[in-house]
């Protein structure tokens, strides 16, 4: 018998190429030299291109089992020109959620459409919760028997951290990479202007002595934090906590105005990194979202 609810469901929607069609054959000018930076909650962001290319990374979802819900409702239907997944876990890889002409899931190597290229590195999730809340690498091995720990982690404890070029900018997506990756995968990330880094105050992905490191390492002109918790939609049950502790005691932040920011080469921050906070301001409508218009 068929089961026409298995797998990706694109085959159902009504949507088409013909705008993608449109920019391959050079027939779009860009309206702007600015990059849209567009924040959906959790680890979910949008980039749109200065010639209007949309790029959705990290949509998220409640994990399937439904026995740990995360979000008040799974990641609300959204229309974009790619979709991007860094690895396969619950809160990152809800690609089923987008109307998207362009999937890349788990990216590694090169991927490049009209002004957008976007290059995924093969690297490991964190697994250091030396400063997390709860120890949940202990909590993994104690009840569920699986050794997260790399080489030999199983395929979600894979991460592939993402760049997106674009505009003369380099947008690094941290995903949930771990903190001390191998000199090979920090040379592939090369200069990154904004680096989209996870920061809460359950420390939940990494330490703040790691993100410290991190950033310094990289030496962005911003840093945009995620992977927090929002009071209306992330569940308490997350886990997670907010992320404004730590901006607060960075030397330099911006509480941003809405869900969305524009940058572009020449109005970027100078020596010391910025941090940029979108808070809880979310790039979709939390009312119909929990209405359920939305999904």
């Amino acid at each position: 018998m068929a089961n026409l609810d298995e797998g990706l469901q694109s085959w159902r929607l009504a949507t088409n190429h013909n705008r993608m069609i449109e920019l391959q054959q050079g027939a779009v000018e860009p309206s702007t030299d600015a990059v849209g930076l567009s924040y959906y909650g959790s680890s979910a962001f949008m980039v749109t291109s200065p010639l209007g290319v949309t790029v959705m990374i990290d949509p998220w979802r409640n994990l399937p089992t439904r026995k740990w819900d995360w979000y008040f409702h799974d990641f609300p239907k959204t229309q974009v020109d790619i979709g991007v997944s860094t690895h396969a876990h619950f809160d990152h890889d809800a690609l089923h959620r987008l109307d998207a002409n362009v999937l890349l899931d788990r990216p590694i190597g090169a991927f490049e459409f009209a002004d957008v290229r976007i290059f995924g590195i093969a690297d490991k999730h964190a697994t250091d919760s030396s400063y997390a809340t709860y120890d949940f690498k202990k909590i993994i091995k104690q009840f569920g028997n699986v050794d997260i720990e790399p080489p030999d982690n199983p395929r979600s404890w894979d991460n592939c951290p993402v760049v997106v070029e674009t505009g003369g900018l380099r947008i690094l997506h941290w995903g949930d990479n771990r903190h001390d990756p191998p000199d090979e995968v920090w040379d592939a990330f090369g200069r990154i202007d904004i680096a989209l880094l996870p920061v809460d105050d359950s420390q939940h992905v990494m330490g703040f002595p790691h993100t410290a490191e991190i950033i310094e390492r990289l030496g962005p002109s911003v840093v945009v934090p995620h992977h927090y918790y929002i009071w209306d939609v992330v569940a308490r049950s997350s886990t997670l906590l907010p992320a404004e502790p730590w901006v607060r005691r960075q030397p330099h932040a911006r509480w941003l105005e809405g869900a969305t920011t524009h940058y572009t080469a020449e109005n970027l921050p100078g020596d010391v990194p910025m941090i940029d906070y979108f808070g809880d301001h979310v790039a979709f409508d939390k009312a119909a979202w929990h209405a359920g218009e939305d999904r």
